[in-house]
């Protein structure tokens, strides 16, 4: 078992259940500390090498996940993960939109009702998070 990450460092959402994943954007530089053990990846291209497991879910800049059924298996891995205190990061490249959908859909696993799990990434992550009207419908239907 590893460390999770520290509560207090930049980009850690605290999912009601406790869990900790970092969100962050990758056009800015990688955050001091402790480093990710596994990292979800939301670009609509091949994104750079990482040292950590990864894993890249194509999503195209203010759009949604190209393929939702793989989005639900890799988000379902990135929150069982984080239950497992590993050290979850999920970003894409301002770490807004993309990333805060992302969040919001963990939230919805994490038992936040849908239609409030956009609201509470604002609260707790970003409150420019989830960009579009699409992307807020989106967790909004998500499936826990």
């Amino acid at each position: 078992m590893t460390e999770t990450w520290n509560p207090t460092d930049a980009g850690i959402l605290r999912l009601p259940s406790g869990r900790l994943v970092r969100g962050r954007g990758l056009r800015r530089p990688l955050p001091a500390g402790a480093t990710p053990t596994y990292g979800v990846y939301l670009l609509g291209k091949q994104p750079p090498e990482v040292p950590w497991e990864s894993h890249w879910l194509r999503w195209p800049d203010f759009r949604l996940p190209s393929d939702r059924t793989e989005a639900r298996k890799i988000l379902g891995d990135a929150w069982e993960r984080a239950a497992a205190m590993e050290r979850v990061e999920v970003a894409c490249g301002g770490g807004r939109g993309r990333t805060g959908t992302a969040l919001a859909c963990l939230a919805v696993l994490d038992g936040v009702e849908p239609g409030q799990a956009v609201d509470f990434v604002r609260r707790h992550y970003d409150k420019h998070a989830v960009e579009t009207p699409w992307q807020r419908r989106y967790v909004g239907r998500f499936p826990a």
